[in-house]
This record gives C-alpha cells, sequence and structure tokens, in this order.
C-alpha cells in the first residue's frame, strides 16, 4: 500500500511539474519521494535552484518561508499547515528593536530557525554549521545570539574575542537530553561514538565524540571507520542512516528526541497537497520579503 502512494505521488509530481523538498527529520516514506533531502538551508538553495515552479515543503513553517525568501516567483507550500517549530516562534520582533534601543552597539544575529518576521529585524541569520565562521567575520565586537542559547554556548566557546549575550531559548528536544542520558546511552553500547547536534545543552555537547549539524552528524557517521555511533539528534537520523550504512549500528541517545512538528507531515499529506488537497500556500508581503533576505544574504556574505 505505501508502495503504492509513493508510486502515485512520483507520477503526480512528474505530471504537475512540482520539486517536492523533505527535511532529513521526515519519515523515511517521505524521503523517498522527495526530489532534495537535508538541513533546512539547504533546501531553500535546492528549491531555488530546482526547474519547477511549484515547490512541497516536507518540514515546517519558518523552512517553507525561506524557500520562499529565495524563490519568491515560485509557488510554495508547506504540506502540512500546522507543522511549526517552538524555537522560532520563541521571540518577536519587538524583542529585537527594543533591545536595539537601549543596546546599539550589539549587531543582532539570529539563526535561521526563526520566523520570516524575526529576520527582518536582524542583521545576519546562522545555520549551525554556519555559525562560528559567520561570528568569527562579523565587525562587531557585541552580539546578541537568538533564540538557541546552547548553539551560542557552542559559537561563544568556539570565537574568541567576542562578547555574546544570549536569548535564553532554545530547541525543546535537543535542551531536553541531559548528560545522564548519554552516559546511559554509552552504558548500552560502550563501543559507540557520540555524535551530537549543538543545539544540545553544553553538558551534552562536551561529552560527545562529535558536534555538528544533522548534515554534517550523517557525513561523520557515513564517512566513519567506526561501527557504531549514538546520534544525539532528532531519531529519525538514526534511521535514515541505518539505511544508508547496513554495516553499521545507529542508536538513538534517547527516545526524547523525536519532533512531533516534524512527525505531523504523513505522506498521505504530501499525495492529498499533489491532488490539490490541503496544505498552506506560503505568502509574505514584498517589504517583510525584502527586509528578511537582506538577512539571509549577509549571511551567505559573511559565510564565504
Amino acid at each position: 500500500m505505501i508502495r503504492d502512494v509513493q508510486d502515485e505521488i512520483l507520477r503526480l509530481k512528474q505530471e504537475k511539474d512540482v520539486c517536492i523538498l523533505a527535511h532529513s527529520y521526515q519519515a523515511r516514506e517521505i524521503i523517498e519521494v522527495a526530489d532534495y533531502t537535508g538541513d533546512s538551508f539547504q533546501l531553500s538553495l535546492a528549491g531555488q535552484k530546482a526547474e519547477q515552479n511549484t515547490v512541497l515543503m516536507c518540514g515546517v513553517h519558518f523552512m517553507a518561508e525561506t524557500v520562499k525568501l529565495l524563490s519568491p516567483q515560485k509557488k510554495v507550500l508547506l504540506v502540512h499547515p500546522e507543522a511549526g517549530c517552538p524555537m522560532a516562534e520563541q521571540v518577536e520582533p519587538e524583542f529585537v528593536q527594543h533591545f536595539r534601543k537601549q543596546n546599539p552597539e550589539y549587531a543582532v544575529v539570529c539563526y535561521i530557525n526563526t520566523t520570516a518576521a524575526l529576520k527582518t529585524v536582524c542583521d545576519v541569520c546562522v545555520t549551525s554549521s554556519t555559525a562560528v565562521k559567520i561570528v568569527q567575520n562579523l565587525e562587531n565586537e557585541n552580539i546578541l545570539f537568538l533564540p538557541d542559547c546552547n548553539l551560542g554556548d557552542y559559537v561563544q566557546k568556539q570565537v574568541k574575542g567576542k562578547n555574546i549575550k544570549m536569548f535564553q531559548g532554545g530547541c525543546p528536544i535537543h535542551a531536553a537530553v541531559r548528560a545522564d542520558d548519554l552516559l546511559a546511552a554509552k552504558e548500552r553500547h560502550p563501543g559507540a561514538l557520540v555524535l551530537v547536534h549543538p543545539e544540545c545543552v553544553p553538558a551534552v555537547v562536551e561529552l560527545a565524540d562529535f558536534v555538528g549539524s544533522t548534515s554534517a552528524i550523517m557525513e561523520y557517521g557515513k564517512k566513519s571507520d567506526a561501527k557504531e555511533f549514538i546520534i544525539g539528534t532528532e531519531s529519525s537520523i538514526a534511521e535514515h542512516l541505518s539505511y544508508m550504512c547496513p554495516d553499521k549500528r545507529f542508536y538513538t541517545l534517547t527516545k526524547k528526541m523525536l519532533c512531533p512538528n516534524m512527525k505531523l507531515t504523513t505522506l498521505m499529506d504530501v499525495y492529498n497537497v499533489l491532488k490539490g488537497i490541503g496544505g498552506l500556500e506560503i505568502e509574505m508581503d514584498a517589504e517583510t520579503m525584502k527586509k528578511a533576505k537582506k538577512c539571509i544574504d549577509e549571511m551567505i556574505r559573511l559565510g564565504q
């Protein structure tokens, strides 16, 4: 049955000239019908390069917004309208505007996991893989980093000579993991390397063998000569890696690492949107798009 639905999705996307983007945290059956899979910014770049004029985002709202910012001429649909991101919604633009009035000497850096509205009032956004380089390249010594204080802490430890003030927000899934969880996983799998995302709390990051973005974790797992790994990010990554490297073993660090927003999107949702049922078209006014894209353009410039 699943294969039949997948085959129909593949037929429909060809017939309707649609590009399907799927974040790496999506279920395996969705990954298999996607044109591109990866981290949020990787997907927005893929959507920009795609020849199709309609793009389906299997992910969360801010990711679909980023696709639209880079491809304003395309029709961008978020497959599940209620798929949001608690971290992306933690900071309102008014907070940044107030902060700037009190601290004009600060540059405001936002994680790409934020709304387009927030990006309009920030100086530059970053990804987990580019944050260190971009903060290092900023001329400003004083920086407000938001919303993820765990990623901010990781950046602060890598970058010398910067005064980084951190908003106390973050990903509730990654932040829920504790050092005891990691030590328990190590006890269950004593020979395994621990690979974690920098959205995890500092105590977890410090115990890891490797720290990196979702894509970096996957690349490390695929290329490493090691045979066992404990994966400290969304549980689907351990599953995907198990398919990619059947000769290796990948264990989820803890059952806490399950993102309910990413799991909202189902294969049948993708099918229905291709049939013209459901989905949410991403629409933004020209001023918002212009200001938010400037934040992304600056990220690309400083990340080179």
